[in-house]
């Protein structure tokens, strides 16, 4: 892909004001993209979605479920990034109905969409590292077999599903990103469903507990934001109707509590302190996670340039600056 690539392309970003989207939709027009994003609740973003207007975006409030409002958003766009949808594995299990509803059947609806009025178009689809279950220590390749433990990850694997049967059936062109652990700024302080790394740095912040289940030695692979993003921009471009997937990590993997130690000795302020597992999420805890990123490196090209703590001081920096003044 060449840095040119999306200029005056027309591009809609579904979930575009969330905490992955509005940092794609702000890459996206710096790179000349005609972007439309799409949101549910506008309210729930008081600053993204004038920000994100400033910049040249158009932003239509609607609802993923809502056949007709698919229907005419995706005609005559190049690339669609699909980041709609609900968060949260542990809520996925309280109310896996909801959870369906706006991640399985939404997906459905914008498959059926872009069959009706946009074969053409190249599909981005961001799955979840929690598709893979429990995986153990070694690292992670897409050919592992999926094996789920909430609601949350069967829906983003049934999609994905989707994805393949409409490129098989009627030519779709898509593209997984299955994404690890991101973090860095644009995440609002009241988001909890997802993003421990930018929840602990905000309690940090705010000179709070930082609360750590278990003993904390599960290892993640913490990705920073900026890395995610330059990720799905290529893979925007490379997307065929046999739907691949692609982890989207860094290969390494930190210690939960190493993390959170790290947090506090930046921040220079908050505490760690032990607890036991809550009874659900001690259930679908899926231990160890590190993803290979062999597959995306060779093929796209791509590999993350920022080092784990580089993203945390420059994450720390942006929440102490905007959010905790």
């Amino acid at each position: 892909m060449t840095p040119n690539w999306y200029s005056g392309r027309p591009v809609l970003v579904l979930g575009g004001l969330g905490f992955i989207g509005a940092n794609l939709s702000r890459r996206l027009l710096v790179s000349g993209a005609r972007l439309t994003v799409v949101t549910p609740q506008r309210a729930r973003h008081t600053h993204e979605a004038p920000d994100i207007e400033s910049l040249g975006a158009t932003v239509v409030e609607a609802d993923i479920r809502d056949a007709a409002a698919m229907h005419q958003l995706v005609r005559g766009q190049d690339v669609l990034f699909h980041l709609a949808g609900q968060s949260g594995a542990v809520r996925s299990i309280e109310d896996p109905f909801t959870d369906l509803d706006v991640n399985g059947r939404g997906g459905l609806v914008l498959l059926e969409a872009l069959r009706s009025e946009n074969r053409q178009a190249n599909l981005v689809f961001v799955g979840s590292r929690l598709e893979y279950g429990r995986a153990g220590a070694e690292p992670v390749a897409e050919s592992r077999p999926a094996d789920p433990l909430c609601s949350h990850a069967i829906h983003k694997l049934m999609v994905e599903q989707y994805l393949r049967m409409y490129g098989r059936l009627f030519g779709l062109k898509s593209i997984v990103a299955r994404v690890t652990n991101p973090f860095g700024p644009g995440q609002p302080a009241a988001r909890t469903e997802y993003g421990i790394v930018n929840r602990m740095i905000h309690m940090a912040l705010s000179d709070r507990p930082l609360t750590v289940y278990g003993d904390g030695r599960q290892r993640r692979d913490y990705i920073f934001i900026d890395d995610v993003v330059e990720a799905l921009m290529r893979l925007g471009a490379r997307a065929a109707s046999d739907a691949p997937i692609y982890n989207v990590g860094t290969g390494v993997g930190t210690a939960f509590i190493d993390m959170a130690r790290s947090i506090v000795a930046i921040a220079g302020c908050g505490r760690i302190e032990l607890a036991e597992w809550p009874p659900l999420a001690a259930q679908i805890e899926t231990g160890d996670f590190v993803a290979d990123i062999s597959r995306i490196s060779q093929e796209i090209g791509w590999t993350p340039a920022v080092p784990l703590h580089d993203g945390l001081e420059r994450t720390v920096s942006f929440y102490r600056a905007h959010v905790a003044s």
